[in-house]
């Protein structure tokens, strides 16, 4: 489906393919001023976990950017550009204020929205604190996430709300937050390349979840009004189980949890894991989660923060070297993944679709437009279509593809329980 600047065709052909092209500049770099930098920061974008908010500021980097979070002794949430603009030094050494944060040089007081409060070495009648504002973003709480909104003043979106945030019988908790070397692209790309699951976590890297998972799933992809899902339709024996996870552009997906067996009839199980993929800089990734729980499962707070198998580097290298999970292969595409030398194939439809997504929304926003995913109404739910669910629907003999196609297009439209 894709020809890439070089095809290579003949046996021991390396020689001739030994230079390496520049990445997309487009999709790939994120920091400010940049087309899909700009684009990114058009949306609300998690940045800390309200539990790493102690009596100590935390210096982090977002999109190339150098910044300090820190909760005031108020409890207001702060995020700062990192230098003090009186002399630069750095206010992850500040001290925390009853109202904003206190750079520990000389003193000078700055609030949550980067107004100059003090400036206690001038003189009295010193206007400096008038005239002067220190770099500061808006944030946003929820669900023990810190989020920030880093685009332009005027064109600050409402936050989403997502119709999974409110789970009959789950409770949403703050997850795992972990990192990846590579750009945040390929992390994206990943959550709409279903056909993986049956490779990666089960034929090819021996069976992470289970046994279902290696049945080769009928594929199809369709585009929503806040970015797109994927609708992966086994044929498990008696069953069919149809898993849809959702893409919410610009960064963010959702799933359901990797248990599904596929041996009994199962009505719409819903995402338990939302993740946002967040750029560091162009060669790092920050995933960030929130998790739906059944308090049923009794799992403990650093339960539900610890990454889920294979998500991060913290098994020894040749043990990932034989049972590689999504952390080695996403990172493994080298810092930044090479779209000209892909030879994407009929199963990687919907990456090409994501990405699809991702350059209309950059051109919009540089274009002065409402990129999808934007324009929420306050008060409005945005509904998604994640789920897990599994029918008893017998085999058809050669037309079972085309059945398990229909099924899965049923499930998708909410008309599968109809007689």
């Amino acid at each position: 489906m894709s020809r890439p600047s070089r095809f290579l065709n003949v046996p021991y052909g390396a020689w001739h393919a030994r230079e390496v092209p520049p990445p997309d500049p487009l999709l790939t770099r994120t920091d400010p001023g940049t087309p899909c930098g700009e684009y990114l920061r058009r949306f609300w974008q998690p940045v800390a976990f309200a539990r790493d908010l102690g009596d100590v500021p935390r210096r982090i980097r977002i999109m190339g950017e150098d910044l300090v979070v820190f909760r005031d002794r108020s409890g207001r949430a702060g995020l700062l550009q990192l230098q003090c603009s009186h002399r630069g030094t750095s206010l992850e050494y500040g001290i925390l204020q009853a109202r904003g944060i206190r750079c520990c040089y000389h003193g000078w007081v700055f609030d949550v929205d980067g107004r100059i409060l003090e400036t206690p070495g001038e003189p009295a009648d010193s206007t400096l604190k008038q005239r002067l504002c220190h770099g500061a973003y808006p944030t946003h709480e929820f669900c023990g996430l810190v989020f920030a909104y880093m685009g332009p003043p005027d064109a600050r979106p409402v936050f989403p709300m997502y119709d999974t945030f409110d789970v009959p019988g789950l409770e949403l908790h703050p997850a795992a937050q972990f990192l990846l070397p590579c750009n945040w692209l390929q992390v994206k790309d990943n959550s709409m390349d279903p056909v993986h699951t049956s490779f990666l976590h089960a034929i090819s890297s021996g069976y992470h979840f289970t046994e279902a998972f290696g049945e080769l799933a009928e594929l199809e992809w369709q585009e929503t009004p806040y970015g797109m899902l994927y609708v992966a339709t086994r044929r498990v024996g008696a069953f069919v189980w149809v898993r849809i996870c959702d893409f919410m552009a610009p960064n963010v997906h959702q799933f359901t949890r990797e248990i599904e067996e596929a041996a009994s009839e199962r009505i719409a199980s819903r995402p338990v894991v939302i993740r946002w993929a967040v750029p560091v800089d162009d060669t790092r990734t920050l995933n960030f989660e929130l998790a739906q729980v059944d308090p049923a499962w009794g799992l403990t707070p650093e339960q539900i923060a610890r990454p889920g198998f294979g998500q991060s580097a913290d098994r020894p290298y040749e043990e990932r070297q034989r049972h590689p999970g999504d952390y080695d292969a996403q990172s493994s595409q080298r810092t930044i993944a090479v779209h000209d030398l892909e030879h994407l194939a009929s199963t990687d439809r919907g990456v090409i679709m994501l990405r699809g997504i991702l350059r209309d929304g950059i051109r919009a926003v540089a274009a002065g437009e409402t990129p999808r995913g934007l324009g929420a109404k306050p008060g409005q739910t945005i509904t998604t279509y994640c789920q897990d669910t599994v029918l008893r629907v017998p085999a058809s003999g050669p037309d079972d593809r085309a059945l398990l196609r229909q099924v899965g297009r049923r499930v998708v439209a909410g008309d599968h329980q109809r007689p």
